[in-house]
């Protein structure tokens, strides 16, 4: 990591909070670190696009349970000094889970939405 020009990572909500495995992978990384001020991205860009099966914004019933953002954020910016681009898609699961449905209009809109800060994003990555 201390030799990236830019990091991506594509990290799904799971259980409301971070999969194992990058949980575990950040664990490396930190045990592995210089020294517990050492900034490994310091400067870099870092785009990390987190997909959310449901709705977890400011208004939904499940605000506040997406515990994955924020502990990823302060990692990837503050411990490791990066500069961090987040891009949101939710309602990832509207057209798979017959009960999501009646979102497939404000689902497009996420979609939409996100497809367009990515590609802002992979212009400032390129």
């Amino acid at each position: 990591m201390r030799s990236a020009d830019a990091v991506l990572l594509a990290v799904p909500l799971y259980n409301f909070g971070v999969p194992q495995h990058v949980k575990a992978w950040i664990d490396v990384v930190i045990a592995g670190a210089k020294s517990a001020d050492e900034t490994l991205l310091a400067g870099k860009p870092v785009v990390l696009v987190v997909a959310r099966g449901g709705a977890y914004g400011p208004g939904t019933p499940r605000e506040g349970w997406d515990h994955s953002i924020d502990y990823q954020s302060r990692i990837l910016a503050d411990v490791w000094g990066g500069e961090l681009t987040v891009i949101e898609r939710e309602f990832t699961l509207v057209g798979v889970n017959p009960a999501l449905d009646q979102f497939k209009d404000i689902a497009a809109t996420f979609k939409d939405a996100a497809h367009a800060a990515a590609a802002e994003a992979g212009k400032a990555l390129g």
